[in-house]
């Protein structure tokens, strides 16, 4: 009698390979064709929105939350029916940080002077569009971004949230959106630059320059020792700071990680930092899965955890190549 695919357990045993006996991945990894891929996914539009962090981070009846993004002072917080409202994190009055305001009832008041601000125009204050998508949190910029505005951000399928565990990771780095975004551009590197998460990792499609553009990739997770579990992934770029991977064959089929890379400094900074905002939601099919759902609130610290883990060595990878870049020094 056949199991039924729920039942299989998704560990494979692996044989022991050593880090330095895997073939090499550089002749496949070509320059060109990163660039063109990373070109194209410049070329699209993001319609002005930027990824500000978890939607969570802004809590009802909680503190405003203040960000930077691309050289412009940013406060959210929410109104009085709980939706997200988002400005300019300069008081219009005499300049305080509106990030240190007062949450009274759904208006932010500032503490210097108290200033109320419901959301609406006020004192030649202006506010942005904002938007939540049940995991991020959304600011759209139209002065800074200068493409055609968009009335949301652009969508990524994700899994039923219901039925999902999901997760955000912020990380910041010394980099241009672009060095982030070739980052991911990159799935060669997987095995050789983070062996402790993958192994087997094979490229199996690459963007010809039609369609959806995408990278598809045979790869094993690590779980532990000499076990793995293999999945295919599809890595897209459906924006210019945005790459999504989707597992779309084996244990987690459906789960997604997006990787928005926003610009905290102006695009003229001699010193550019860019933040790294990651979303992974996760499913299964299996039934012990709604037992992951229901210690959702514990095992997100450990899905944070594990993408600091790779982001420590992704953002090395990103500074690096601006590094090279700034100096006119990168052989890509």
């Amino acid at each position: 009698m056949s199991v039924p695919p729920r039942w299989r357990s998704p560990l494979r045993l692996r044989r022991g390979t050593d880090w330095a006996r895997q073939e090499p991945s550089w002749r496949q990894a070509r320059p060109a064709l990163i660039a063109a891929a990373l070109e194209r996914a410049g070329a699209r539009s993001s319609g002005n929105w930027f990824a500000v962090g978890a939607a969570g981070e802004v809590a009802a009846g909680g503190r405003p939350c203040g960000r930077l993004v691309v050289g412009t002072e940013v406060v959210l917080w929410r109104d009085a029916a709980g939706v997200l409202r988002a400005g300019p994190g300069v008081c219009p009055h005499l300049g305080a940080p509106l990030k240190d305001g007062r949450v009274v009832c759904g208006t932010l008041v500032c503490r210097w002077h108290g200033l109320a601000l419901d959301g609406g125009p006020v004192a030649g204050w202006e506010p942005f569009p904002a938007y939540e998508d049940g995991v991020l949190a959304w600011v759209r910029l139209d002065a800074a971004g200068g493409e055609e505005p968009a009335e949301r951000p652009v969508a990524v399928e994700r899994p039923e949230l219901r039925g999902a565990v999901a997760a955000v990771y912020t990380g910041l780095g010394r980099c241009e959106p672009e060095d982030v975004v070739a980052n991911r551009l990159d799935p060669w590197h997987g095995s050789w630059f983070h062996p402790y998460s993958f192994a087997d990792l094979t490229v199996r499609e690459v963007p010809d320059g039609t369609g959806e553009d995408r990278f598809a990739v045979d790869v094993s997770f690590r779980a532990a020792g000499r076990l793995v579990v293999p999945v295919r992934a599809v890595f897209t770029a459906p924006g210019p700071r945005t790459v999504v991977m989707r597992i779309v064959e084996g244990e987690g089929a459906g789960s997604v990680v997006e990787t928005h890379a926003t610009p905290l400094t102006g695009p003229s900074s001699p010193a550019p930092r860019t933040a790294v905002v990651e979303a992974v939601v996760a499913c299964s099919g299996r039934r012990g899965f709604a037992v992951a759902r229901a210690l959702a609130p514990a095992l997100r610290p450990l899905v944070r955890r594990t993408a600091g883990r790779l982001w420590r060595d992704d953002l090395a990878y990103a500074e690096r190549r601006w590094a090279l870049r700034s100096t006119g020094r990168f052989p890509g």
